[in-house]
């Protein structure tokens, strides 16, 4: 597929050249990454896949938890990184070699570092640096075989994930995954810690941290060959009929809802006993996880196309166009909220009260991502990577 073919599946702007459908799922993704981010900064990390450990106080926390966990959890970062993939997919049809690559692959995770250790320790700018390393070598592929090599990936996902939890103590879990005295007091330490501390820390804990982020290598490099096969199949519905789409969209949803109920169901039964809810936060969940991403992504595509002159797809696609700037914002809206050094919330909010302060930067982003792609054309971060990635390997001529 040439890169003016791969133009013409979507609606182009004239000004930016930028495909409007994909810049607008971009938008939501970042939006949606949020909503589950926000655990992160607001509440001890056991927390995040366990209710029961900390921050459930009602009714609804326990609803919000089970719809997070079936709806949003995983989700929107599966389809973040489905997206990274059409985009490292799109730059190598443009002409992009090997060194442009790597070069933005390299700044990419250089970013992410400092991101993870000034403000989010949960940061993926990581691992999709280390997944699209080698993500060109599938590109040649065609996408019946760029899907099997997703479903492998999943498989090591699983396999590796299982074996590596065989092997904690009942203890490990206890701390890490429920409401032991011991790990949540320690969690709160952590949550109240100051920033010139968390910096210390941080960088005193770096080699365990970027063992411990390798393991997401696998299933984001899943995500990013189902993102370059649905393209390479030609996902965007000018090329796809509406049958044909909501085929996909009903047969993943059939497959993966049910799964992730029951897969919720199962630790709400079982008290949210803390081996299973690592279990199923960490291995279970991901294949079901990766095709609710795909059905979202399909999904929104549809329903952009037809609409992609209008106000809230462009504004959307504004918020998409400003991901990177986005993301890492998102992170200091909730530094802002939640740490010492800002409105000091961390550990003083409920589950669903958490989830209300998730829509802040959301809405922040709506307001000035148009308002800056006006005035500047380009977010401070994409620009920011791009010259520093061509200061690295200049790009050639007419490569995008």
């Amino acid at each position: 597929m040439t890169a003016g073919g791969a133009a013409s599946t979507g609606s182009v702007s004239p000004t930016s050249g930028r495909i409007v459908e994909l810049d607008a799922l971009r938008g939501v993704a970042v939006i949606g990454i949020a909503w589950m981010n926000v655990y992160v900064f607001a509440l001890p990390l056991q927390a995040y896949a366990n209710p029961a450990a900390y921050g459930a106080d009602s009714a609804l926390d326990y609803t919000l938890w089970a719809a997070s966990f079936v709806l949003v959890e995983d989700k929107f970062r599966t389809f973040f990184a489905m997206l990274f993939g059409v985009g490292v997919a799109l730059m190598w049809e443009r002409g992009s070699g090997w060194r442009p690559h790597l070069a933005r692959m390299a700044v990419l995770f250089a970013i992410g570092l400092v991101h993870a250790t000034l403000l989010a320790s949960n940061d993926i700018l990581r691992v999709y640096a280390l997944a699209g390393l080698v993500l060109p070598f599938f590109l040649g592929l065609g996408w019946h075989t760029l899907g099997l090599g997703m479903a492998a990936l999943v498989a090591l996902h699983l396999g590796g994930g299982y074996a590596w939890l065989a092997g904690r103590s009942p203890e490990f879990f206890a701390l890490n995954f429920g409401a032991h005295p011991d790990g949540l007091a320690y969690a709160m330490e952590l949550g109240r810690e100051g920033f010139a501390e968390r910096i210390m820390r941080r960088l005193a804990t770096l080699p365990a941290s970027l063992a411990a982020i390798s393991a997401g290598i696998p299933i984001n490099l899943a995500s990013m060959l189902a993102g370059v096969a649905l393209w390479k199949s030609g996902p965007l519905p000018a090329r796809w009929s509406r049958g044909r789409a909501r085929g996909l969209i009903v047969l993943c949803c059939l497959i993966a809802l049910p799964a992730l109920a029951l897969i919720a169901f199962s630790a709400q039964s079982l008290g949210f006993d803390p081996q299973v809810v690592a279990r199923n936060a960490l291995v279970l969940s991901a294949p079901f996880d990766l095709l609710m991403g795909i059905a979202y992504a399909v999904a929104l595509l549809a329903l952009f196309t037809p609409l992609c002159g209008t106000v809230a797809v462009r504004l959307l696609a504004s918020v998409g166009r400003l991901s990177l700037t986005n993301y890492l914002m998102t992170s200091l809206v909730f530094s802002a909220l939640f740490a010492s050094w800002g409105a000091g919330l961390f550990g003083a909010v409920s589950r669903s009260q958490a989830f209300a302060l998730s829509l802040v930067p959301g809405a922040l982003m709506l307001v000035w991502s148009p308002i800056w792609l006006r005035l500047a054309g380009q977010g401070p971060a994409e620009r920011f990577w791009r010259a520093c990635a061509r200061r690295i390997a200049p790009e050639r001529r007419g490569a995008g």
